[in-house]
């Protein structure tokens, strides 16, 4: 027959792909999956995309990456994207691939119902993190011991009446591997509301390459919603960039993290959802612990 003469090559030329490149905010890991199942299943080169996926890691600014043009994409905490634009780099939120940021406060079992509770105990944490001089100012935490967090949790451990920053889907891990029981608290449920792994690419970027932008964010949207059903395959190919990091951590951080980013209003809006009051909300609290001089125009 006519039609199976036809072979594929000689179709149309494909057209030609754009080459752009995200940075994310750590080495491949769940917190990515629709990042990387969007690479790995072709969606991105299906909506015209040559992309590149770059891994953040220690001392890796990803904002950084983008306001300098090495890269068109990249990937932070909502508070990042609201400071930096307070420090003169214009960057725009996207989407937000978390409802819920999954950063926390970690403690001992049965130790602590009140953060308020921290008072007079250790508390390993990043200097400078936003949320953390937020959660002082609300829980009245005057009398914390602050002691830097970085990245072991041995002391944290040792001492049962400390706490520590944490990711949700990452650390309660680490600790039932160890035998070690524990507790968290959500930094979203605890008052400060912000999105995580929000995408973000700058205002110059979005205003001269409208069409792109769209392009990413919904083969990201598409690449998250194959993950949510095919968490063990990609999970597989971030493993293969990142070898450090187990499969049973992976599957662990993807189960954790389920209802942080399908949850919420992604249940009604969609994966990559952002609302107008969080966003205001979140710029209200910073405004609030000083760490933003003004509330600018969220739009």
């Amino acid at each position: 027959s006519a039609s199976s003469s036809a072979s594929p090559s000689q179709a149309s030329p494909p057209a030609k792909l754009t080459k752009v490149k995200q940075v994310t905010n750590w080495f491949a890991e769940p917190e990515h999956g629709g990042q990387y199942a969007a690479l790995a299943k072709g969606f991105y080169e299906e909506a015209g995309l040559d992309m590149t996926i770059q891994s953040g890691g220690p001392g890796i600014s990803s904002t950084q990456i983008v306001a300098s043009g090495q890269a068109e994409f990249g990937m932070g905490q909502a508070d990042e994207i609201l400071l930096a634009r307070q420090n003169g780099i214009p960057l725009v939120a996207v989407a937000a691939t978390f409802q819920k940021n999954p950063q926390g406060i970690m403690i001992h079992k049965g130790k602590y119902k009140d953060l308020s509770e921290l008072n007079g105990h250790k508390v390993y944490i990043a200097s400078g993190a936003s949320y953390w001089e937020y959660l002082k100012k609300a829980y009245k935490l005057d009398k914390v011991e602050e002691l830097k967090y970085t990245g072991s949790l041995a002391n944290f451990v040792a001492d049962p009446e400390s706490a520590t920053q944490i990711y949700v889907t990452s650390e309660p891990f680490t600790m039932e591997q160890e035998g070690v029981d524990v507790d968290y608290f959500l930094n979203y449920d605890l008052g400060y509301k912000q999105y995580g792994n929000v995408l973000y690419t700058t205002e110059d970027y979005l205003k001269n390459h409208p069409d792109i932008v769209k392009a990413y964010v919904e083969a990201s949207v598409k690449g998250w919603n194959y993950y949510k059903d095919n968490v063990e395959e990609i999970n597989k190919v971030m493993q293969e960039k990142n070898p450090d990091l187990k499969l049973e951590a992976m599957a662990f951080g993807a189960k954790a993290q389920e209802p942080l980013v399908y949850g919420g209003d992604a249940e009604t809006h969609g994966v990559g959802y952002m609302s107008k009051e969080i966003w205001e909300g979140l710029q209200k609290q910073l405004v609030d612990i000083g760490l933003l001089k003004k509330a600018e125009p969220i739009e």
